[in-house]
Order: structure tokens, then C-alpha cells, then sequence
């Protein structure tokens, strides 16, 4: 990810709303969620103001939008989110990974690919 691609992610994350959104759509997973759920969960987002919303993560590239039937499900675009916390992470440590330690145990997912996929 270049620097222009993080500073339009940085700005579209830089409202709470959207923060919000991006963190709902990242628990959903890659199965995502509908417009009118997302809207429900957030407290009743009115339907102008979540679709200005989702628009504007869309063109930063972090979330997606595809049509099932009547409904828009939307989802994070994990590859992107991956992306820009490289971006952050690019430069980390100077030679001295004690420093980057602790964020790569926090970015440590919780699930088990292994045992998700004997689930399914």
C-alpha cells in the first residue's frame, strides 16, 4: 500500500461512524452483512446518512458491496486492512524487533483456521 492509498483509508476511518462500521464488518467476516443490519446494529443509522457512509469506505477501498436478491450485503476488504497495517508496520523496529513484539502478538488472530474449517 502506498501512501496515498493509507491517507485515503486514514481519512475514511478518521470518523467515528465509519470506525464503527469497519469494525462491525471485520467481526461479520467475509460473509459480510446488510446495509439495513449494519444500519439496526449502529443504532438506527438513518438510510441517507449510512449510505454516505458506506460510500465513503468503499472508495477508500476498505469495505465492498455486492447484491443478494433485495438486499446490498457489505464487507470488509481484509486484504486492504491487512494492507495499511503493513503500511504502518513497514518501518517498525530498526533493527530491534523487541519493539514490534507486542503489536505482532496483538495482531495474532484468535481463530483457529483449522478448526473453523472442520465446522464448516
Amino acid at each position: 500500500m502506498g501512501e496515498a492509498s493509507a491517507l485515503a483509508a486514514f481519512a475514511a476511518l478518521s470518523q467515528e461512524t465509519r470506525l464503527r462500521i469497519v469494525r462491525l464488518l471485520v467481526q461479520a467476516g467475509p460473509d459480510g452483512m446488510a446495509a439495513g443490519t449494519i444500519g439496526e446494529t449502529l443504532g438506527g443509522a438513518t438510510p441517507s446518512r449510512l449510505s454516505f457512509h458506506l460510500t465513503h469506505l468503499e472508495h477508500a477501498g476498505l469495505i465492498r458491496s455486492r447484491r443478494e436478491g433485495r438486499f446490498i450485503i457489505y464487507s470488509a476488504v481484509f486484504p486492504t486492512l491487512a494492507g495499511l497495517i503493513e503500511f504502518l508496520m513497514r518501518d517498525c523496529c530498526d533493527g530491534r524487533p523487541e519493539i514490534c513484539t507486542p503489536v505482532a502478538a496483538a495482531l495474532s488472530c484468535s481463530c483457529d483456521p483449522q478448526k473453523d474449517a472442520s465446522h464448516g
